[in-house]
């Protein structure tokens, strides 16, 4: 979730790295749904995912949340099946149903034995869930509950509190940043389940993505069977442009924990962004490469004011964030503040050295092999090759275009992204007698 072998070899100094990747192959279902297989008899299984344009990042004003509920009760309730109908069905062949549910992507995933019973009984359900969802009231209601209770609880945490306020800063009122409130989901109305499932969940921008033990021809015939009964589904499959430039914000937020929960960010780089491999690359030096990385460094080796601390870019279809992260003693989050931000500014404006650029693609390189090395990982690839339209050499080029990335190229990326200047930051857990809020 490999068949063809093909011998990548990256030349690191005097290393030498092969590994295999799976041949990727793609079609047009049909029903006009985008098809990914991968073809592997090692394991008598079967994965499959099925995911559409439906995320959060799709809700509109006044009714966030729909994206989510919608979403959630999928598989809790079908034309002549209710959810413990499709529980137990499920159980009895084996098979394990999951889902894909962020900013850009709602969908279903399915993992079954591939021997003709079990998969075609467990894919039967699977297409019900898909094709016939009934949204019921009585579940409705009670997941409305399970929400309303859930983000009650989140309410009182620093994470949530943080990943919120976080949000809001760096996105403003794009749909990335909005989040779930209490009052949101009260209103929620089963309607507009259904009239959200009928625009975003349709045949013409699905993507399936399947792996196992099956040939093409079946693979054919299950990507078919899973979209033929979807709609027709809306013909926008676009996020509204996200505003790059912000400007800088500073939120300080009181709460009872013992450590200050800190984030920095602004909205950072698109999945199909050509800065993706210098940027990637050059986080992996900044703090995305874990005790490696000169966030840690500065931060934790030199300083201890944290246990760790990280960077990150999340690709989206629009520029995710850019984001840092720690967590401090209250007494020394300002500190801990001013060192991150100097280390960040130090890193946009000098760049990286030729020692860390050789051991940051050694490390990445090294460890490629791992990403794709079960058939879960390589499904879920798929859908994000299929979903975001990447090349389907996009695993074969993966480490050729890591190993290509200059140190120039890194320095560049990050001026043209990266303004230190201007940057969204939000401290949970303040220190008291600086709690409040300044813009």
């Amino acid at each position: 979730m490999l068949t063809r072998i093909i011998s990548t070899a990256v030349l690191l100094g005097a290393a030498s790295i092969a590994f295999a990747t799976p041949q990727i192959q793609h079609w047009q279902a049909p029903s006009g749904a985008r098809v990914y297989f991968v073809e592997n008899h090692d394991l008598p299984m079967l994965d499959v995912a099925v995911n559409f344009p439906a995320g959060s990042g799709f809700d509109v004003a006044g009714k966030v949340g729909v994206s989510h509920l919608t979403f959630g009760m999928l598989d809790l309730g079908s034309q002549d099946l209710s959810e413990d109908d499709i529980a137990r069905k499920l159980a009895d062949v084996g098979a394990q149903m999951g889902g894909q549910f962020d900013a850009d992507r709602a969908g279903l995933s399915l993992r079954t034995l591939s021997s003709a019973a079990e998969r075609e009984a467990a894919l039967d359900i699977l297409a019900r869930c898909l094709q016939q969802p009934l949204f019921p009231e009585p579940v409705l209601a009670r997941e409305k509950a399970r929400l309303i209770a859930s983000l009650k609880e989140a309410e009182t945490q620093p994470e949530s509190i943080s990943d919120k306020a976080f949000a809001k800063a760096v996105f403003g009122v794009h749909p990335y940043g909005w989040r779930t409130e209490v009052a949101d989901v009260e209103k929620i109305q089963r309607a507009e389940l259904e009239s959200f499932y009928r625009a975003h969940y349709g045949a013409k921008h699905a993507v399936v993505a399947l792996m196992g033990d099956v040939t093409r021809a079946e693979a054919e015939a299950i990507a078919q069977r899973l979209t033929a009964g979807l709609p027709e589904g809306g013909a926008d499959a676009g996020i509204p442009a996200v505003l790059i430039r912000i400007s800088p914000s500073e939120e300080r937020i009181a709460h009872p924990a013992s450590q200050s929960h800190i984030l920095i960010g602004t909205p950072g780089v698109a999945r199909n962004d050509e800065d993706y491999f210098p940027l990637y690359v050059g986080n992996y030096i900044l703090g995305g490469g874990g005790f490696v990385s000169r966030l840690m460094n500065e931060v934790r080796e030199k300083r201890g004011m944290a246990y760790s601390v990280y960077s990150y870019f999340m690709p989206m279809q629009q520029p995710g964030a850019f984001q840092i992260g720690l967590q401090t003693k209250k007494e020394q989050a300002d500190e801990s503040l001013k060192v991150v931000r100097q280390t960040l500014r130090t890193f946009v404006d000098k760049g990286v050295t030729e020692k860390e650029l050789r051991a940051a693609k050694q490390n990445i390189i090294g460890g490629f092999p791992l990403r794709i090395d079960s058939n879960r990982k390589i499904i879920e690839y798929l859908g994000v090759i299929g979903f975001y339209k990447l090349p389907l050499t996009y695993l074969d080029d993966f480490t050729a275009k890591v190993d290509k990335v200059t140190s120039k190229q890194i320095k560049d990326a990050f001026k043209r992204r990266i303004d230190p200047d201007a940057l969204a930051t939000v401290i949970v857990g303040a220190p008291e007698e600086k709690t409040g809020a300044s813009k």
